[in-house]
């Protein structure tokens, strides 16, 4: 009877049993190839990137990571939906994984989709420690492909993450190589008149920043799963296929804008939601973002993959082909982006001198009348609808003022926008959030130092919420750059203008001088990181705890309690 009972037991159990599937990570010193330059950096069983890890939602899933460094390290899993003790952050989520030793991260699969895993210690992500993730949904899938590929990028630098931290305390221009020269000074002069260009470049110096300014890092190398432009990685297809391409930029600073000459895109996915398909001939992929888009090449030719800096500074480039060894012509990169005072929401003509400054002290000692070196750190009576671009009013938060930062398709084709983004489900049903919280992005680039608010982390209260509340939070861009916010743990519903059709991601992108709007379901407890997805930004001080308060256990008790004193819940 035992043996029976035993057996009738296994079979019960072999569904829950076929549900786990069980990983081993190693995280080791290893060395990179880009074609360009070869350096020691940190990868996942002996590679950088990692292995694709391939999960199944619905699946519970246990990772076994063993650190072979003789330094801390951490994982984690970008973009998914698990309990914040697997979240992977040290001193906000667990304590880290020592040297030597080996932790195991245990959490089921709630969704499907393209995300990516990244240390969160040090600079270890920049210098080599990510990975893909693909997870197959329970469901069909609501569109066709006949095979897929991972294309993960990343901006590669000679110099390490801690060096490259250093240089930009240093001088915040150490690695920009696009500097205006003399020659594009009498070109201006040409176009514009020569007063109107030398008031213009007055009005840059007042704000103590460059038309250039556009990325922080220059000087990488661009790589495609893990190889450069001469290393050409390359997928293979048949004419004909529909092929799946999970994008992933998994840079440290490197916005890409990203195309397949003679392939038209159609996108299906944004940060591993089903969005209703949009066909491009372009797309701008922010840092941390993921795109999944279908291809169908009908030609025996190959494709050039490319993906283009924001700043035209540098690229990544890989092959869609029939065979091994077919290439097709690399595009020539275009003329460097600039900004323009359109870019800047006009804060330049801002008049600062009777503000309340705060007494931050990085303001001591600071010219009020210089933006980029402002700290803002008393800047709540500011009336920012009238230096800020209002996302609800321009239906479009990535880009929409005719300046600088507007990515254009090459040969005049169709880029993709935010505003074209629509959620093919709806996640959530529709409501109006409990409260608004701003956040003002705000920083000192003459000091290198970044905040939220014009504070640093290191100095900031967490951000309460509540469980079971919905947020509306408030991104108000106060600097030059453009920050792509991640919070951890929870969606982010971005406005667009579409209602229970907005997008569901988990990175938001912020351009210079604008605001941008995005909603939370405060549904998961525990303690969170949100923070820039910039990795020295993230490390100067653009970056928060997120706290919720409550969750089901403390719910059922309230709900258990008020219904014996004959109470409502």
């Amino acid at each position: 009877m035992n043996i029976r009972l035993g057996a009738v037991v296994l079979c019960l159990l072999m569904p829950a049993l076929a549900l786990a599937g069980e990983y081993d990570l190693t995280v080791d010193r290893v060395e990179i190839d880009t074609g360009d330059f070869v350096k020691q950096g940190i990868g996942y069983n002996g590679k950088s990137p990692g292995p694709v890890l391939r999960f199944k939602e619905g699946e519970t899933v246990r990772i076994i990571v063993t650190n072979n460094l003789d330094e801390m390290t951490s994982i984690h899993w970008h973009g998914l939906i698990l309990p914040y003790q697997q979240d992977g952050v040290p001193g906000i989520s667990f304590p880290g994984i020592k040297p030597g030793e080996t932790f195991t991260y245990e959490f089921p699969i709630q969704q499907a989709g393209t995300y990516w895993f990244h240390s969160h210690s040090g600079f270890q992500e920049p210098d080599g420690a990510y990975g893909a993730i693909v997870i197959e949904p329970e469901g069909r899938e609501p569109f066709r492909y006949d095979r897929e590929y991972v294309v993960q990028l990343t901006d590669k630098h000679p110099h390490s993450g801690d060096r490259i931290m250093r240089n930009l305390k240093m001088m915040p221009d150490y690695y920009n190589r696009k500097q205006q020269t003399v020659g594009e000074f009498f070109s201006d002069s040409s176009e514009q008149g020569f007063w109107n260009t030398v008031r213009d470049r007055l009005a840059w110096g007042d704000m103590r920043m460059m038309k250039a300014d556009v990325e922080d890092l220059q000087g990488f190398t661009g790589l495609i799963n893990g190889k450069g432009p001469e290393q050409n990685w390359t997928g293979l297809f048949e004419p004909g296929e529909r092929i799946r391409l999970r994008f992933i930029n998994s840079s440290a600073m490197t916005y890409f804008d990203v195309r397949i000459p003679g392939l038209d895109m159609t996108v299906v996915q944004a940060d591993g939601n089903n969005v209703q398909p949009v066909t491009v001939d372009e797309f701008r992929i922010g840092v941390a973002e993921t795109y999944d888009v279908i291809v169908r090449p009908r030609d025996e030719q190959a494709y050039t993959i490319f993906a283009e800096s924001m700043g035209r500074s540098g690229y990544a480039r890989a092959t869609l082909a029939p065979e091994e060894g077919m290439e097709a012509a690399v595009p020539p990169l275009r003329e460097p982006a600039r900004l323009t005072m359109a870019d800047m929401g006009n804060m330049h003509g801002m008049d600062h001198g009777n503000m309340d400054m705060g007494s931050s002290d990085d303001m001591a000692g600071m010219d009020h009348s210089s933006m980029s070196g402002m700290d803002h750190s008393g800047m709540s009576g500011m009336n920012h609808g009238s230096m800020m671009m209002d996302n609800q009013a321009q239906n479009d938060p990535f880009y929409a003022r005719g300046s600088g930062l507007v990515p254009t398709a090459a040969n005049g084709g169709k880029f993709l926008s935010y505003a074209d983004l629509r959620a093919q489900n709806p996640l959530y049903e529709e409501r109006e959030p409990t409260r608004e919280i701003e956040l003002r992005l705000t920083g000192n680039m003459e000091r290198y130092s970044w905040s939220i608010n014009g504070v640093k982390y290191e100095e900031a209260d967490p951000i309460r919420l509540q469980y079971g509340e919905r947020v509306r939070f408030k991104f108000v861009n106060e600097t030059m750059m453009t920050h792509p916010m991640h919070l951890h743990g929870m969606w982010s519903i971005l406005d667009v203008g579409a209602g229970q059709w907005n997008p569901i991601k988990h990175t938001i992108n912020v351009n210079p001088g604008t605001t941008v709007y995005m909603e939370t379901e405060v549904d998961e407890p525990g303690q969170w990181a949100f923070h820039c997805h910039l990795s020295y930004h993230a490390a100067a001080g653009m970056f928060r705890k997120v706290i919720v308060e409550g969750g089901p256990d403390s719910q059922q008790a309230k709900t258990e309690a008020m219904a014996e004193d004959g109470g409502e819940a």
